[in-house]
């Protein structure tokens, strides 16, 4: 079941393969957004400043991770392109030297973040606690997500190769033990809610005579994500060497090859670009909330953010799906099946998005206090205003995340960089500080820009990249790709 092989990817139909690809990264993916919903409602019940230390560190997490996921991508658009070709090893070879160039990235996040956390979450001046709390998740996080990468890299090996069950089964492994850590490593056995919710307080009252232990704050999260990600690691990397999957690492691919760091890096940079201009741009807005509405207006950001998270999830999935496709039908030779693999994606993403956001626009309400419940006053009344301001916009990110698979698929990962540029430079940065401080729309200034850089954006790389596939985009890919599979071949397209 979901199975797809690589000639159904470059010969079969269209909406069975990205329905296939798609479906099990979609639950792979929404179990990772439920990992962190989970972390917020559980760090809701510790405490508000909690929630608006996530929030406020969040950027400064995508910067700190912009770089691997420039390395993943690099890495998806070779696997993708050598399997659509045949070659198994070379697929190994992009691997072998995304797990050396993730790794060495994470080792010096973990270092710089080590040292320099409060001063990095000092700057938006959110109050003292929560600029002590933010130092705190933002150094043990960038632990997790070091043990993170090792999974990861073998994750977009698999996706690569068209297998996007196994990491679905590894990542529902490591998700479902850090969900299960996460109470217990937050609150510990002192006013535990978990304990609460189930009656078992003589348990609770009974493990904390024989530990001591009272939790470790809002560090357990990052605590129970990194031990979640361990397992996952150590899962994924048997899957890769049993043979038995649809993507074998080959050990004798292992080694170090200036050339291949070369083209990783070309292919990889602009994805990387892309990641932290978006990153910084996130983290000048966090600092005009901040600013303009203080800690019930960074509550109302994080939660905005997280379901946002949950929302385009469809979308992301449906366009990691994609560049699979695209890579794999521009290496067999078939850039007719690669753009129209992308025109299926962004029918869906819209639409699906779009249909997500009218219902985010309706109850409001009841998705904020799901997630901070006791909240009120400004916090809630902002809350409300920025998750119907985003739905507004749904629609955009399911265009966004799809269209971008045409490209990336086609190693044009500039496109989307320089797209991302503009999103939040020329509109998103701008518009947020002179609705906040011009037009005097306090905090829901940078809200409504989120908004608009969004419809922007999608109507701009829809736009360009019909000029472009118009131009001979992905037959100039696919002649790059070095694929000559596809003369002629029969299909069923849908």
């Amino acid at each position: 079941m979901l199975d797809v092989s690589t000639e159904e990817i470059t010969e079969g139909r269209l909406g069975r393969a990205l329905a296939f690809l798609s479906i099990p990264i979609v639950a792979q993916q929404l179990a990772v957004v439920a990992q962190s919903v989970v972390d917020v409602l559980w760090l809701g019940r510790l405490s508000g400043e909690a929630v608006a230390a996530v929030g406020l560190v969040a950027p400064l997490i995508g910067l700190m991770t912009a770089v691997t996921g420039g390395v993943f991508t690099g890495e998806h658009v070779l696997v993708s392109q050598r399997v659509g070709e045949g070659d198994e090893r070379g697929a190994s070879r992009a691997v072998f030297h995304a797990l050396v160039a993730a790794v060495a990235v994470m080792l010096a996040m973990v270092a710089i973040t080590g040292v320099f956390g409060r001063q990095l979450t000092s700057l938006f001046d959110p109050g003292p606690e929560v600029v002590a709390l933010g130092a705190v998740y933002l150094a043990t996080m960038a632990i997790a997500y070091t043990v993170s990468a090792v999974s990861d890299v073998f994750e977009y090996g698999f996706i690569g190769a068209g297998d996007s069950r196994t990491p679905l089964f590894v990542n529902l492994l490591s998700i479902g033990i850090s969900v299960g850590l996460d109470p217990i490593l937050i609150f510990g056995f002192v006013d535990n809610p978990l304990f609460g919710m189930l009656g078992l307080g003589g348990l609770e009252s009974s493990l904390y005579a024989a530990t001591g232990y009272a939790g470790s704050g809002i560090a357990g999260a990052a605590y129970a994500t990194a031990v979640g990600f361990g397992v996952g690691a150590l899962v994924m990397i048997a899957a890769a060497l049993s043979s038995r999957r649809g993507f074998t690492f080959h050990l004798d691919a292992a080694g170090l090859d200036l050339d291949e760091f070369r083209e990783l890096v070309e292919v990889g940079a602009p994805k990387a670009g892309q990641s932290a201009a978006r990153q910084v741009a996130r983290l000048i807005v966090v600092a005009i909330v901040s600013f303009a509405g203080g800690a019930a207006a960074l509550t109302a950001y994080t939660v905005g953010a997280r379901i946002a998270t949950v929302v385009f999830v469809p979308a992301a999935a449906i366009g990691s799906a994609g560049t699979t496709l695209v890579g794999q039908n521009l290496g067999a030779d078939r850039p007719d099946r690669a753009t129209r693999a992308t025109w299926l994606g962004v029918g869906v993403g819209t639409v699906g998005l779009g249909s997500l956001g009218i219902v985010q626009y309706l109850v409001p309400e009841l998705i904020a206090t799901a997630f901070v419940p006791g909240i009120g006053g400004e916090a809630l009344t902002l809350t409300v205003a920025y998750l119907q301001i985003l739905a507004f916009g749904y629609w955009a990110l399911g265009a966004i995340w799809t269209v971008e698979a045409g490209f990336n698929g086609a190693g044009r990962t500039d496109v989307s960089m320089y797209s991302t540029m503009l999103q939040y430079w020329a509109v998103r940065v701008p518009v947020a500080a002179v609705g906040a401080y011009v037009l005097g729309w306090g905090a829901l200034g940078p809200f409504w820009a989120i908004t608009a850089s969004n419809v922007v954006a999608a109507v701009g790389l829809v736009g360009y990249f019909r000029y472009s596939t118009g131009r001979g985009l992905h037959e100039r890919a696919a002649e790059d790709a070095g694929g000559d599979a596809g003369d002629g071949a029969t299909a069923a397209d849908d």
